[in-house]
């Protein structure tokens, strides 16, 4: 019977093991910091091995910054935390399939590696912009004591978390692509193989992005970089001074060859009037356009022949075909949009009209994709004001700083047309994608779930540390929160704005079912006290501190769902609990998991779990009297349900 590891995952481990796989030769055995062999990688010979020429020198194309190497082991390194389930704030917890987590983002997607490998469809964060006002994630990568202390910022317990990273600051770029880089990282893993992401950005970092991006994702896994027009306003300008109008949404795939982008939501149609047939759409096989003349494209000039008798279109003519050629344009030979394999290999398409050809574009939804073309990446629709319009509606005006508009995220979501996708967004903020999501389920009865994470940055701690001009756009939210008896936090904000929104659409929209729940999860540290992990420490003298290895103050709920997190089962899945005998039986997603974590479990407690042949099963280190309690539970589900996984905790 297996002991769990309540850690998340170390990445570190698992890449080793994947180069070692492809690679045996360039694994190697070191010492780590506790003396002990460990696996490692010789790099030298891995840069030998990927390279056809003789290695020497150092010289590469890259892009790098004070701090690069060290976000890399950062976003690698494991971490004993874990996600405490909070059924009173949560809407609808037995049956909702969204999630809100609060904690710093680094933490949670790192816990999240193994629930949600690959299982995301679409991510989408409007991170920090660093124009030098705004807060953003100091993680523990920073060099010193002293570079602490120099910069003002929200502290939790004992780690700076948050800072304001101002252009007086000499690593002002340097963070910043540090704080986005550990997050990117970790987040590809949980793209499907189909999903994308797409990421807003201004002026002050999006080269670095771009390359960022490239560097993780891979530039051939690039889509489009979409300026968005922020402002409709011109306001007076100094002499040196041009007005920004646009950020940008940066969008990768995860890979190329998977990803299928919805054509109807990236373009516009590509024919012009509508056949009185109505079966399909004809489009003119005649180009027109600048460069439509033989003498430009003298390939393109060709004739088609078209019999009556037979209504079919060829190359070759026949004894009634009619002869069709191009139409002149501006006096010269015109050409077609066809060449002739095209011709010959679609002529079945082809229709002809008034003594003419057109291609039959057909209207079957099915068929449609293929008569989108792609049209500019301009977002022209989607100014802020439609956020903070949205706000407003909703009685939260002035509760956020430009909040993103709902149509803009409502937009990208369209873009992978998928009613099941789930969707991520790990800097939440006003909780934007939150309601994209449920309006675009009750538009096409979609199943789409939720993600939100979001950083519970303490609103009087920034009121306190803020300038003036930031006071006042801090003020209007903490008004807001004690009005509604809420904590001064940020996360408040984002939780009330979706149950505001959840009830608002639940009014408007009667006939429709919708998800508008949400399981609320916060990051803590793990569940088990320090002799969990470091048993061999602690001697006989010291057994009075070892009665549980569990922190007293965790419940069976908080342990489940740390359960669930190592075996990496979702978390929004359905679980019910029941009494027999005292013990407190947990069974998640009808058997994925079934959990007892009382004391003293008799016998007949776990024949019944046996019975019900769950694929896991786990129970408390602490529910057996010693250790042939222990193998007799083994030896119980070897007989009746032998393809159940056993672990203790």
């Amino acid at each position: 019977m297996d002991k769990m590891r309540m850690e998340s995952v170390d990445i570190t481990d698992q890449n080793i093991e994947k180069i070692g796989a492809l690679f045996p030769n360039v694994i190697t055995e070191t010492k780590d910091k506790n003396g002990k062999l460990t696996k490692a990688i010789n790099f030298e010979l891995l840069k030998q091995e990927l390279s056809k020429d003789i290695i020497d020198g150092d010289e590469a194309y890259e892009f790098t910054w004070v701090g690069k190497k060290a976000a890399i082991i950062e976003a690698n390194s494991p971490i004993r935390k874990t996600l405490r389930p909070c059924k009173e704030e949560s809407v609808n917890w037995d049956t909702t399939e969204n999630l809100y987590i609060e904690g710093d983002n680094l933490e949670v997607l790192k816990l999240l590696q193994e629930s949600y490998l690959g299982k995301v469809k679409m991510i989408y964060i409007d991170p920090p912009y660093n124009t030098g006002n705004d807060f953003i994630y100091k993680d523990d990568f920073m060099k010193t004591r002293d570079e602490y202390d120099n910069v003002s910022g929200i502290f939790d317990e004992s780690k700076n978390r948050l800072f304001k990273n101002t252009d007086t600051n000499g690593r002002f770029h340097s963070d910043w692509c540090s704080m986005i880089y550990s997050r990117l990282k970790l987040a590809k893993n949980l793209l499907a193989q189909n999903g994308i992401i797409a990421i807003s950005i201004d002026d002050n970092e999006q080269d670095n992005l771009k390359i960022i991006c490239d560097e993780l994702f891979g530039e051939s896994n690039f889509i489009a970089k979409c300026p968005r027009k922020t402002v409709e306003h011109i306001r007076k300008l100094t002499d040196a001074e041009m007005q920004v109008l646009n950020d940008y949404v940066l969008i990768y795939c995860k890979e190329r060859a998977s990803c299928i982008l919805n054509k109807k939501a990236t373009g516009k149609k590509t024919y012009e009037y509508r056949d009185d047939m109505g079966e399909f759409t004809l489009k003119s096989l005649q180009n027109s356009g600048e460069n439509g003349t033989r003498r430009a494209r003298p390939n393109l000039y060709y004739p088609i022949y078209y019999s009556k008798s037979t209504n079919e279109f060829s190359l070759e003519k026949s004894n009634d075909d009619i002869k069709i050629l191009p139409r002149k344009v501006k006096g010269e030979d015109g050409r077609w949009l066809w060449s002739r394999e095209k011709f010959q290999k679609d002529k079945g398409m082809l229709y002809f009209k008034n003594n003419y050809v057109f291609r039959k574009v057909y209207n079957n939804p099915e068929e449609d994709q293929q008569n989108y073309q792609a049209e500019k990446n301009w977002l022209d629709s989607f100014p802020n004001k439609n956020g903070s319009s949205r706000l407003t509606e909703l009685g939260m005006g002035g509760t956020f700083d430009y909040p993103k508009p709902v149509n803009l995220i409502d937009f990208l979501l369209s873009i992978g047309d998928d009613k099941d996708a789930l969707i991520l967004d790990f800097f939440s903020g006003s909780s934007t994608t939150a309601e994209a999501v449920m309006r675009r389920n009750i538009q096409d009865s979609g199943h789409r779930k939720f993600i939100m994470v979001q950083f519970p940055e303490d609103l009087d701690e920034s009121f306190s540390k803020a300038s003036n001009s930031d006071k006042a756009k801090i003020e209007p939210a903490i008004k807001f929160l004690t009005l509604n008896n809420l904590p001064h936090k940020i996360t408040e904000l984002g939780k009330e704005r979706i149950r505001r929104t959840g009830a608002d659409l639940r009014e408007k929209y009667l006939d429709v079912d919708f998800d508008f729940g949400f399981r609320v999860m916060k990051v803590d540290a793990s569940n088990m006290t320090d002799v969990y992990y470091s048993a061999d420490s602690y001697d006989q003298s010291m057994l009075n501190q070892l009665e549980s290895n569990i922190k007293p103050d965790r419940t069976d709920l908080d342990l489940l769902f740390g359960c669930l997190l190592e075996w990496g089962l979702p978390l929004s899945m359905p679980y019910t609990s029941e009494n027999i005998d005292g013990c407190t039986i947990h069974t998640y997603n009808d058997g994925d998991l079934i959990a007892c974590f009382s004391e003293n479990i008799p016998e007949n407690i776990i024949k019944e779990i046996a019975k019900r042949k769950p694929l896991r099963a786990v129970f408390r280190d602490s529910g057996f009297k010693g250790s042939p309690e222990k193998i007799n539970v083994t030896e119980i589900f070897k007989m009746q349900s032998p393809g159940t996984t056993i672990k203790v905790i």
